[in-house]
Parts: C-alpha cells; sequence; structure tokens
C-alpha cells in the first residue's frame, strides 16, 4: 500500500524502514529535512512540505503522524484537515490523550474524513520484534488499512480495539501497568543491592536467572539483565525518571471512575520523588519522627549553586 508518514523520530524512522522492507511505499515527512533525505536514501519517497506529501499520495490517502503529543500533533491534524479530501485517513500514532483522540475523530468526521488512533508500543525495538498496536476507529476503515498495521506489529500484536479513542484509552492504561512494573523492579534490585550480609549480590546473575521459568520474568527484565551487563551498579545513570503523561492520566481516570489504582499512583509519585535531589517532603518526615521520637536527623549538605534544596 502506499501511505503518508509525518514523524522521523526514533520510532517513526524505524517504522517507516519496517514498511517500506515489507514492499509498502512510503512518502515521508519530517520538520527537519535532514531527516528526510535520509529516511529517502533507504527507499521512502521525500517531501519536504504537507502539501507535497498529500499531492504525492493517491485517493484514498491515508497519513500516519508520528510526533510528540499535544501541540505538536494537534498543529499536524489541523494542517492535515485542510489538505485532505472525504475519504482520506488520519491515523494518529503518537501517545494522545484519548479525549483528544476522540474529539479529533468528531472534528474530522465533519468533514468525512476518517481518524484512527494507533496506541503504538514498542519503543526503539520495534524495527526488529513489531510494535503492538491497539488500534481505534471504524472497523471498516482499520480493515482497509490492515496490511499497514500487520506490516508494522508482530503476529497477533494489532487489534481494533473500539471506537476513536479506544486505541489511545488502552494505550493509556497499557503505560499506566508499565508504571508499576518499572517501579516492582527498581524496589526489588534495591533491596538485593542493599542487602552487604552476602557480598555485593550480582544483579546482572539475579535477573538473568529470574528470567529462566521465573513468574516474574519478562521483556523488561530481559532489558534489565542487559542494562546491568553494562554497568553492575549503575554508576553512569542519574536517578531521574521522566513521565510522559500517561501515568497521570491514568491514575485521573481511576479517580473519575472510583477504581483503586494504588500501584499505579504510588509508581507515578515515585517519579515525581526520583526528580527531587532532596525531597522538602522527606525533611519534614525527618524533623517530625525527631520532634516526637527524638529519631536522629542527618545534617544537611550545602545545596549545589542553583538548586533549592
Amino acid at each position: 500500500m502506499r501511505i503518508g508518514f509525518i514523524g522521523l523520530g526514533r520510532m517513526g524512522s524505524n517504522m517507516v524502514r519496517r514498511l517500506i522492507r515489507d514492499g509498502h511505499q512510503v512518502v515521508a515527512f519530517n520538520r527537519t529535512a535532514e531527516k528526510t533525505r535520509e529516511i529517502a536514501g533507504e527507499g521512502a519517497e521525500p517531501s519536504f512540505s504537507l502539501e507535497e506529501l498529500v499531492k504525492k499520495l493517491q485517493k484514498p490517502r491515508a497519513v500516519w503522524i508520528m510526533v510528540p503529543a499535544g501541540d505538536a500533533t494537534e498543529a499536524q491534524i489541523e494542517d492535515l484537515m485542510g489538505l485532505l479530501e472525504p475519504g482520506d485517513t488520519i491515523i494518529d500514532g503518537g501517545n494522545s490523550n484519548y479525549h483528544d483522540s476522540i474529539a479529533r475523530g468528531a472534528q474530522a468526521s465533519q468533514r468525512d474524513i476518517d481518524f484512527i488512533d494507533a496506541g503504538t508500543s514498542g519503543g526503539i525495538w520495534g524495527l526488529q520484534v513489531g510494535y503492538c498496536l491497539m488500534v481505534g476507529g471504524k472497523a471498516e476503515t482499520v480493515e482497509h488499512w490492515r496490511s499497514i498495521f500487520e506490516t508494522l506489529a508482530p503476529p497477533d500484536g494489532f487489534l481494533r480495539v473500539g471506537p476513536t479513542g479506544a486505541g489511545h484509552f488502552v494505550k493509556m492504561v497499557h503505560n499506566g501497568v508499565e508504571y508499576g512494573m518499572l517501579e516492582s523492579y527498581a524496589e526489588g534490585f534495591a533491596l538485593l543491592r542493599a542487602k552487604q550480609d552476602f557480598g555485593d549480590l550480582d544483579l546482572h546473575a539475579i535477573s538473568h536467572l529470574w528470567n529462566q521459568g521465573s513468574v516474574v520474568r519478562s521483556w523488561l527484565l530481559e532489558l534489565a539483565e542487559r542494562a546491568f551487563d553494562r554497568d553492575p551498579q549503575l554508576e553512569s545513570i542519574r536517578g531521574w525518571v521522566e513521565d510522559s503523561g500517561e501515568g497521570r492520566w491514568t491514575v485521573d481516570e481511576g479517580i473519575q471512575l472510583a477504581v483503586p489504582l494504588p500501584v499505579l499512583a504510588l509508581s507515578l509519585f515515585a517519579r515525581f520523588q526520583s526528580r527531587l535531589p532532596d525531597a522538602f517532603g522527606n525533611k519534614v518526615i525527618a524533623a517530625l519522627r525527631n520532634e516526637f521520637g527524638g529519631h536522629p536527623v542527618k545534617a544537611d549538605e550545602p545545596a549545589a549553586a542553583g538548586t533549592r534544596p
């Protein structure tokens, strides 16, 4: 099939490569022209404006957007709305909020343009193993572009989960679950590292061991094994953990639906905690424990220049 593709970052460029490898024709566009030229050297047809991209596609057109969620996605969709025609399809493969996807689907429908929200998981490994695709949209529209989804996904790795918005909702919950899994591994390895009675426990060897038939084996644990192999004590990494927003949305959804999500919520707050070199809240706890129980406190170290203690 022939498809337009916007956004050639780490995931987007590999998705284009996977499509080309399976015989699809891809018209590619990126805001940075160098990336467009780079992927053109690997078989994509380059375009250097959205107008050029749309002109190079035949009706019915499909354009996959793979740019950061929020303003960047909104701008691309708004511009495409003015260029596409009835019967064309916009596919948003980023991490958009599902509420935004529902609204964008309604906006597109007013112009008889189809909208598909494709929650995409796989990261930088997708080129090799495929991308898990959680797809929302009209059944007939998704079916029409099935070969695109099947090329990008591994066997059984693509599913239409429901109408517009459902794809990004399922991806949001997926990422919330990911937060909890990451936090549980993090706490487990932190405890192993802290226990000195048995010498320095080999975290690389233990992560490898746990992947051999253990009930906690997983791809994330395989990645932990790789990380500990490169840097056994993770000394080259600062413990700063960012969040993409989907963990927040998941917890908020739990609040709205009165569904208890204690593990997911605490794993999100743990990420916030990771960004504070000396969290003030922890100082409050230490001070109160000293006040009511005489528990010892440690003297604060001078703050680094430009930081707030």
